[in-house]
């Protein structure tokens, strides 16, 4: 014992804990932080270890000392059909465990769906059962984030609700990414270029459609206001979208649609009708996910730095609790047009 103290200089590690029970750094980390995946018997091991050498974790003496959770809340105000089909979710939640993976944060996800999960939440934040808040996907009108503020708990949101957003955020370029989809269709002799909008309470959308406008009026195609077919970045919502915009503007030629999953709806609604891609309808998606490079024909997408905007959000997040930001940044990532068969 003696001597791992001095090879620590004074305090056993996690290291140590784990060489004296004959077990990995990771699975003495479980049994310390009481993950059930462990057996009975190398608990013990660990939990002797433990004994022996006086280890205190890191995490709890800082818990101990400064009302701390070491937890942090991944909020989702979002049903789970939508955040089990979308990649977009799945590709925030690796990124931010990315950036988690070498703290000692747990990573609590928090779908919201109905008003009385909203509730739960709320009483849950309210008792301050963690140290800070991811949200993403947040709605225009959503208390939630006015709640936070009003608790004083950190927090980043992935997008803003306005341009005025007083919260930490982290988002893609939505914006100048719309804008570069529409000028290649345009640059590929496309002028009946239609869009299919997300939801426009949620601000991202809301700056697709933005650049959307702005190249097609660069253009001087409009912007046409039947070639605007409001959605809801659903598959479904995608499919709809398109058989409006059929049945509104039959010669229409491009499509760019808010999200990819919004564009695979899309692409079955042309088919059906006997349109070709991209030889009769040209079609653009957002997001660059798995859906955009297995699709037939492979699909002309938006790359946003998901994964990346997770883990930037992750940091911004960690350093308010340190009380590291005096300010709260709104960070805007790069995209990029990624060009494929579709358009």
């Amino acid at each position: 014992m003696t001597a791992a103290r001095v090879r620590s200089g004074g305090r056993p590690t996690l290291e140590e804990v784990a060489a004296r029970a004959g077990v990995g750094r990771g699975t003495a980390s479980r049994v310390i932080n009481g993950s059930p995946r462990v057996s009975a018997h190398t608990r013990e091991a660990v939990e002797a270890a433990v004994a022996e050498l006086g280890y205190v974790p890191n995490r709890a003496a800082r818990a101990l000392a400064g009302n701390r959770t070491d937890a942090i809340a991944l909020v989702v105000p979002e049903p789970e059909t939508r955040f089990f089909a979308e990649p977009y979710f799945s590709d925030i939640v690796r990124g931010v465990g990315a950036a988690l993976a070498d703290t000692d944060m747990q990573l609590l996800l928090t779908l919201v769906g109905s008003d009385r999960e909203r509730r739960r939440l709320a009483q849950y934040l309210t008792a301050h059962r963690v140290d800070g808040v991811l949200l993403v996907s947040v709605h225009a009108g959503d208390p939630l984030p006015d709640l936070l503020e009003q608790l004083g708990m950190p927090a980043v949101m992935s997008g803003r609700r306005s341009a005025s957003e007083p919260l930490a955020s982290v988002d893609s370029d939505n914006f100048e990414g719309a804008r570069a989809a529409v000028d290649h269709l345009i640059s590929r002799g496309r002028r009946s270029i239609a869009t299919i909008t997300g939801r426009l309470d949620v601000y991202g959308a809301r700056r697709r459609l933005d650049g959307y406008r702005k190249a097609v009026s660069a253009a001087g195609l409009g912007p046409d206001e039947q070639l605007i077919a409001p959605a809801d970045f659903t598959e479904e919502g995608g499919a709809q979208a398109m058989r409006d915009l059929l049945a509104r503007r039959p010669d229409v030629d491009a499509v760019f649609a808010a999200s990819d999953v919004m564009a695979a709806g899309a692409r079955q609604v042309l088919r059906e009708a006997g349109r070709r891609i991209p030889d009769d309808v040209a079609l653009i998606g957002f997001d660059d996910s798995a859906v955009a490079r297995h699709m037939d024909p492979a699909l002309t997408s938006v790359r946003q730095p998901i994964e990346e905007m997770g883990r930037t959000m992750a940091r911004v997040l960690l350093q308010e609790i340190a009380g590291e930001n005096q300010e709260r940044p709104q960070i805007v990532l790069p995209t990029e047009l990624i060009v494929r068969d579709s358009s």
